[in-house]
């Protein structure tokens, strides 16, 4: 078999395709693992996270056609072995590869390291997960759409360290970490029986951020534009007023000149 052909050398940055670094108390485990396996499963390489099983002999007569197509197919899984053992290390933290580190590693012991260190300390990964997920609020995300998929995550966490959260729960938790501006969505769908599942829960809720959004732009263009009007009324009224200023000098300087001449047919009358 020509090495060239093999679908796992033209991988050239495995961080494009898995752009997520395992960290080791990270809860992106369940993610990480699953974005690997599918990546191992499209280029032909997921047999090298279970254990390596012995080749099996090339069906010929000729004992020189046997040894080489045996030796070129152990070459061959020798360096997708190592590739595959390559797109681990580089997709994990400097902390964790110092952990699961080992001299002539395979694949298989490198993958099989990373799953103990997540396994070991399970309980207490489900302490941590159970306390974030408790304390779940809209307060602390930029938009609706990452609240939702940061709850997501968390319970597929907690499935993964074996304390998991079903749909109805899931959906509750997000019902009750809303803020208080999406009171009247959120009785709708509590009053749903059966409750809405979280891909029709988050569609909602997204919804009605968005409406609410375009409430607020409305109401900023509408005040804005009373705020244009008001300063051009003013502007105008500005440029009229020494117009009146000087009309009113004039009356002023009138009423004296009548005062001064009324004054003086008084002093002649005699």
């Amino acid at each position: 078999m020509d090495t060239k052909l093999h679908p796992a050398l033209t991988v050239s940055n495995i961080k494009t395709h898995i752009p997520i670094i395992l960290d080791k108390d990270s809860t992106h485990y369940t993610t990480w693992k699953t974005l690997f396996k599918v990546h191992c499963q499209a280029y032909e390489v997921l047999h090298h996270l279970a254990p390596k099983t012995e080749a099996v002999a090339a069906s010929s007569s000729d004992a020189a056609v046997t040894k080489a197509e045996a030796a070129a197919a152990d070459a061959l899984w020798s360096r997708l072995d190592a590739i595959v053992l390559q797109w681990i290390y580089a997709t994990i933290s400097p902390t964790l590869l110092h952990i699961i580190l080992k001299p002539g590693q395979t694949a298989n012991e490198a993958w099989t390291s990373v799953k103990t260190e997540f396994s070991d300390n399970k309980n207490t990964r489900a302490v941590f997960l159970s306390q974030e997920f408790s304390n779940l609020s809209l307060d602390n995300f930029s938009s609706m759409a990452d609240y939702c998929q940061h709850a997501k995550h968390l319970a597929d966490q907690l499935e993964s360290v074996g304390s998991p959260v079903d749909d109805r729960m899931l959906v509750i938790k997000i019902l009750t970490g809303l803020t208080k501006q999406y009171d009247d969505i959120s009785t709708v769908l509590q009053n749903r029986e059966p409750l809405p599942d979280f891909n029709e829960t988050r569609s909602r809720l997204t919804l009605e951020e968005s409406k609410k959004k375009r409430q607020v732009a409305r109401a900023s263009s509408s005040a804005a534009t009373a705020l244009t009007a008001t300063a051009s009324t003013q502007q105008q009224t500005n440029q009229f007023t020494p117009y009146y200023d000087r009309g009113g000098r004039g009356r002023t300087r009138g009423g004296r000149g009548r005062g001064r001449g009324r004054s003086s047919s008084g002093r002649n009358r005699p």
